[in-house]
């Protein structure tokens, strides 16, 4: 099965089909990521979240400003404010910032008055003030869906994998979810086909001492109680925001509501999957098959 390796925002993408892409479609795909890091990356002074950074004001709404910000509402009611879009001065200020410095300073809570601060509509979003606004949460699973409908004349089976979050149409692809203290070990497998798997963990972009990306938007503090998530959904968007929100109170709730099956795992080493039993743990064993990291 021909496999497309590359870099794009900052990680590690791969695609997987039963035939060799044509150019156009390798630049569709392109230029759907471009369009997507233009719109929402802090890491860029040109995107558009970053020319509200400063001083607020208003600006054209991305295509996708609605579908992630209607979402950042769903994730932050569940979790009483754990998960805030304006959590980017946050991670900045324990140095995952624009330079990625690593230089942390004093924690800092984002914004609990965001619904407030923060207003989208079709048309535009504007911002009360100055606010760096992160999607991380959702982002990179709202793109991989849009990667993936990028592909929709490929014939066969399809897997696009952006390091962590994964969609699939096609065959069902087999799963292993990689052990967060471990990489060479996994937790247990699942099976997809049609879905998406997205996942989170804390010792992916860590540094310092302690520190990582998984801040709870409240006190700007990385979380300590759970180590690892993942969650399967019919979209890549819905899992990765249910991968986000199991780091805290409320997420499994949500993940009930809205049909997302998951697996867990606590700084402890205890493991939780969701009612249906989705994945087959075998917390001593390698997995075979295909592995899934997080993000």
């Amino acid at each position: 099965m021909p496999v497309w390796p590359f870099e794009a925002i900052g990680t590690h993408w791969e695609i997987e089909t039963d035939e060799v892409l044509s150019p156009r479609l390798r630049a569709s795909v392109r230029e759907e990521i471009t369009a997507f890091d233009q719109a929402w990356s802090r890491f860029r002074a040109d995107s558009q979240v970053s020319a509200l950074a400063v001083a607020g004001g208003e600006i054209a709404a991305p295509p996708d400003a609605v579908r992630l910000l209607d979402m950042y509402r769903a994730l932050s009611q569940a979790t009483e404010g754990a998960v805030n879009p304006l959590i980017g001065d946050s991670l900045a200020a324990l140095g995952y910032d624009a330079a990625v410095s690593l230089r942390a300073d004093a924690p800092r809570a984002a914004p609990s008055d965001w619904e407030q601060r923060l207003r989208w509509s079709e048309q535009s979003v504007s911002l009360d003030g100055p606010g760096t606004i992160d999607v991380g949460a959702i982002g990179k699973g709202r793109l991989v869906d849009r990667v993936l409908a990028a592909l929709a004349p490929v014939q066969g089976r399809v897997i696009v994998d952006a390091s962590g979050d994964l969609a699939t149409r096609g065959a069902p692809v087999r799963v292993a979810l990689e052990h967060p203290y471990d990489p060479r070990s996994a937790i247990g497998v699942v099976t997809i086909q049609d879905a998406a798997l997205c996942a989170s963990a804390i010792n992916r972009r860590a540094w310092g001492d302690g520190l990582h990306h998984v801040l709870d938007g409240r006190t700007g503090q990385p979380v300590r109680t759970w180590a690892a998530t993942w969650a399967m959904a019919p979209d890549a968007m819905t899992a990765d925001a249910i991968a986000t929100a199991l780091f805290f109170e409320g997420g499994t709730d949500l993940a009930a509501r809205w049909g997302v099956s998951w697996v867990r795992m606590g700084t402890d080493g205890r493991v939780e999957q969701s009612s249906d039993g989705v994945a087959t743990l075998f917390l001593a064993d390698t997995a075979h098959g295909r592995r899934e990291g997080q993000s």
